[in-house]
């Protein structure tokens, strides 16, 4: 059995990432549906001509092009329904894709500009009984699934620490309208991995480093919180760097794991080359890191699956709203 899809957004995510020859292909929810043999995409919608001409040329005539969303869904009726516009309008769109009733929605991350917009997006899901997965790609990535079964082996967690620099703003009150700030556009993929290596929920931060240009924005931060598995959790993320960088560093007792954008290495407790009588952390080659992570393909692959009957989603919507929340808790503490 095959299933029709849309795509609701044809820009960057949803579909010119996807000619980006330095990423890892696919890198677009357009390319992601088309190179999965059981979905066929049947159409798009997107308010911007440019972005619409674009995607019809590529796409040829296999597939309807729609001006609005509206448009698309009078005229089709798709099991599929991917939502890749820009965050303002995530819940518009989203509650719009709920109420045309496909099997599933699949929503492009964060979920929507606070959790208030996201209480509603939840509330109307439930209604009509429309599953929705978010796209946190890193949930399917093979690099951090092999990550999260490696946590066994480098015994208790001593510390874990995720990093996040760019020179995108971390945040400004005037910028939650539009959610153009770091610690919602990229920091929603920060937190939600820490969320899904740890299996627990980060509560309770103590938020601190702030630094404030001179218009009073935020540049930097750092967030601290304790969970059971680990008594040290860092949150960092700089909106003054003039590089991108992701990354994870988990310190356990018997071993190490460093892995983010580009890198994955693995560390064992090994007798130490350097001195005598003691045990040094030297590279795990047993671990075979994939040339191709498979975060996109993968993430469509468990929503066919799942349309199958054969797995849960990996990124409910509930747990892309619990990784909201604690986006809220740091920016409670940045206002202050």
């Amino acid at each position: 059995m095959n299933y029709s899809a849309v795509i609701i957004g044809t820009g960057r995510i949803g579909f010119t990432l996807g000619f980006d020859k330095k990423r890892e292909q696919p890198a677009s929810h357009t390319m992601a549906l088309k190179a999965n043999k059981r979905i066929n995409l049947i159409g798009a919608a997107d308010s911007n001509p440019q972005n619409l001409e674009k995607w019809k040329k590529y796409n040829k005539a296999k597939a309807a092009t729609f001006t609005s969303s509206q448009q698309l869904y009078a005229s089709l009726h798709p099991d599929i329904i991917t939502v890749a516009v820009n965050e303002e309008s995530h819940m518009e769109e989203c509650l719009a894709a709920i109420k045309a009733k496909p099997r599933l929605v699949i929503l492009e991350k964060p979920v929507a500009l606070n959790s208030e917009e996201a209480g509603k997006i939840a509330a109307c899901a439930s209604e009509y009984k429309v599953p929705v997965m978010v796209n946190h790609e890193r949930r399917f990535s093979r690099d951090y699934i092999i990550a999260k079964d490696y946590l066994e082996k480098i015994g208790d967690i001593q510390s874990l620490t995720g990093e996040l620099y760019s020179g995108l703003r971390v945040y400004g009150a005037e910028f939650e309208k539009d959610g153009s700030y770091s610690l919602l556009h990229d920091g929603t993929h920060l937190v939600d991995i820490v969320q899904f290596l740890l299996d627990e929920k980060l509560e309770n931060p103590l938020v601190t480093g702030i630094y404030r240009d001179e218009k009073s924005i935020v540049r930097n931060f750092t967030a601290l919180y304790k969970c059971k598995k680990c008594p040290l959790v860092e949150i960092k993320m700089s909106g003054r760097s003039k590089f991108f960088s992701f990354g994870l560093d988990i310190l356990g007792t018997k071993g190490r794991i460093s892995l983010g954008n580009g890198y994955a290495n693995f560390y064992q407790r090994k007798e130490s080359n350097l001195y005598t009588g003691f045990y040094s952390l030297m590279p795990d080659k047993s671990v075979k890191i994939p040339k191709k992570t498979g975060y996109f393909a993968n993430m469509v692959q468990n929503a066919v699956d799942f349309l199958d009957g054969k797995e849960e989603l990996k990124s409910p919507l509930s747990i892309a709203i619990d990784d909201l929340l604690v986006l809220e808790d740091i920016k409670k503490a940045l206002k202050e």
